[in-house]
């Protein structure tokens, strides 16, 4: 019997064509490759998920494939496939996390001054970099600021402030952001087809609005849901299984947000506790919706009705802002669901009442206008 393995895993991109979502950091990295440019240490910083332990294991691929530096290296090349399995001499992984020591670093230290065992260089890929304590970054500054030729660094963290100046400044720095939900749909349709899993589109983007720009949380989210459903998986499933508010709710809610409809707004959210759903996500859900119609509202010449009533950026930027403060008191108050309705008749007061200095604006506007008005009243009575 063949072990079972995770989509995260089985589909993790092997080659430069399978990232996803971050061109900018592929495309330097193949130009360095090829123009013969690279540097010694490279210090690659995102947000869990978005591709930055396997864009190390391909640039690793790259360097010490057979004929090798290249970006074009055949996947199945057997120094990419041991580089893959992790059995790799010269490809050498460490978490930062569980050896964050200085014995780890020198032990490091005194290794990179041996030649490449198998390939050209001697690649130290060290993840979540920022776990490692004070002493081992210092015993790695001078390896790092004199290394030999044949030693190349990749660090990854997800946190570079707590990664030492003196670490980064000596690193080829890249920032992976976000992947956009498109991209996570487009890919997880792809795996949907290779697995023959039966998928609908609303219920993809359910899935990538969970995993919030990670493609290895959508991915381990899809596979929790083909545990759950099987072969066919619809947007009620996701909806269930996560407790998310379907997007025709989320929209209801924000129109009626929008037109102070404070029954449709307490009915609404009734509704969504009374199915169980997470009323944090809902927050958030609302705060991205409404940040789309203040965007659209700027775009627009200062009012927006993509909210279902017309609202100028004033009043869409207080209920978001008056949405954004209520985080902490729904997160950790004692009753989510009172204070979320609170938040909501706040965000509501907040969007009708007027900022003090666009009133002194608008009155000091009419008490020009008076003055030239009166005169020239003054004027027709003469003629």
């Amino acid at each position: 019997m063949s072990s079972y393995q995770v989509i995260a895993r089985k589909w993790r991109p092997q080659t430069f064509a399978d990232v996803v979502g971050q061109d900018h950091v592929v495309r330097t990295l193949r130009n360095a490759i090829a123009r013969g440019r690279i540097a010694h240490a490279y210090l690659l910083v995102g947000p869990r998920g978005t591709g930055k332990t396997s864009l190390a294991r391909i640039f690793a691929k790259a360097l010490n494939c057979t004929d090798g530096p290249k970006a074009d290296f055949d996947a199945n090349d057997p120094a990419c496939a041991a580089i893959a399995t992790g059995a790799h001499l010269d490809v050498i992984e460490i978490d930062g996390a569980s050896n964050n020591g200085i014995d780890q670093v020198r032990d490091l230290r005194d290794t990179v001054q041996y030649a490449p065992a198998q390939g050209k260089f001697k690649v130290y890929i060290i993840d979540e970099v920022h776990m490692l304590s004070t002493q081992a970054f210092n015993a790695l500054l001078k390896t790092l600021e004199e290394p030999p030729a044949h030693v190349k660094f990749v660090f990854a963290t997800t946190d570079p402030q707590k990664v030492l100046p003196t670490i980064i400044s000596r690193c080829q720095r890249f920032d992976l952001k976000p992947i956009p939900s498109p991209l996570i749909i487009s890919r997880l349709q792809k795996i949907a087809e290779e697995e023959k899993i039966t998928v609908t589109g609303a219920a993809l983007a359910c899935i990538a609005r969970l995993a919030d720009g990670g493609m290895r949380d959508a991915q381990s989210i899809f596979d929790q849901m083909i545990s759950f459903c099987g072969t066919e998986i619809t947007e009620p499933d996701v909806l269930d299984v996560y407790g998310l508010v379907a997007a025709d709710k989320i929209a209801a809610l924000a129109a009626a947000l929008a037109a102070g409809d404070h029954q449709q707004m307490v009915a609404l959210v009734d509704d969504c506790d009374a199915a169980g759903r997470d009323l944090v996500r809902l927050l958030g859900d609302l705060q991205a919706l409404t940040r789309d119609a203040l965007l659209d509202a700027i775009a627009h010449g200062g009012r927006s009705a993509a909210l279902g009533s017309p609202l100028t950026t004033e009043q869409i930027t207080r209920m978001l802002d008056a949405l954004r403060e209520g985080e902490g008191s729904v997160k950790l108050g004692l009753s989510e669901k009172i204070n979320f309705e609170v938040v909501l008749l706040k965000a509501v007061e907040a969007s009708r009442a007027r900022a003090i200095d666009s009133l002194i604006k608008e009155l000091s506007a009419l008490a020009d206008e008076a003055p030239a008005a009166t005169a020239a009243d003054s004027e027709k009575k003469k003629t």
